[in-house]
Formats: C-alpha cells, sequence, structure tokens
C-alpha cells in the first residue's frame, strides 16, 4: 500500500506542476473532510476547479479519463460543496470539474468540465 501511495504522490506532484505552467494556482493539494477527498483544488481566471489525478502505466485497466465513476463524481462533488461553505465562498464563484490523467510514458492529458454537479 505504501507503494501505491508513494507512486499517488508522484503523479499529484506532476499534475500540480502542470498546473502551475498552465496558470493556475494551487489552493489546496488532497483536501480532505468528512465527504471525500479532492486531488487538487486550483484557481484561474476567476474559476474554482477540483482535479481528480488518475494514473495508468498501461491500458489494461482503461483509459483514466473514463475513470471517475458516477459514485465518484457524488463525492467530489461533495466535498467541494463543504469546501466552498468552509472556505467562505458564494454561490456566484463558479466551479469546474476537472480529470488530469498521467499515463506510463508520462504524457498528460487535461479533461476540463469532466463532469457536472452531482448532489
Amino acid at each position: 500500500m505504501a507503494d501505491r501511495r508513494a507512486i499517488g504522490r508522484k503523479y499529484e506532484e506532476a499534475a500540480a506542476g502542470f498546473l502551475l505552467e498552465n496558470g493556475y494556482d494551487i489552493l489546496a493539494r488532497n483536501y480532505q473532510n468528512r465527504f471525500g477527498e479532492i486531488d487538487i483544488i486550483a484557481f484561474r481566471d476567476g474559476v474554482l476547479v477540483a482535479c481528480e489525478v488518475k494514473y495508468r502505466s498501461g491500458p489494461g485497466y482503461g483509459d483514466p479519463l473514463e475513470s471517475v465513476d458516477f459514485r465518484k463524481q457524488k463525492k467530489i462533488c461533495r466535498t467541494m460543496l463543504y469546501y466552498y461553505t468552509r472556505h467562505g465562498y458564494s454561490g456566484d464563484t463558479p466551479c469546474r470539474f476537472d480529470v488530469i490523467a498521467i499515463y506510463g510514458d508520462d504524457t498528460i492529458k487535461h479533461l476540463q468540465n469532466a463532469f457536472e454537479f452531482r448532489s
């Protein structure tokens, strides 16, 4: 299990670097509350962005961009809603849910608006 965590940290670090290089401000990493966890919460151009980072070393488990299922989406949304209230954001602050996929060859793909808010 420790190896999986180390791998996860490595690729979350790569995703954070990717976001920084593309003009995002990182507000939180591995943000957790009673509803779940969000790998990265970022901000750019007036929009809060909840990013789920997924890594796949090969095609055996499918494309990481498709790996955030309905149940996980709901957890991310609830977690982000709590983040909003806890950090004083109003409902007027736009939010987006992205997935950052990192492949075995270290290619990074950023899918913006990967899913809509689910309550």
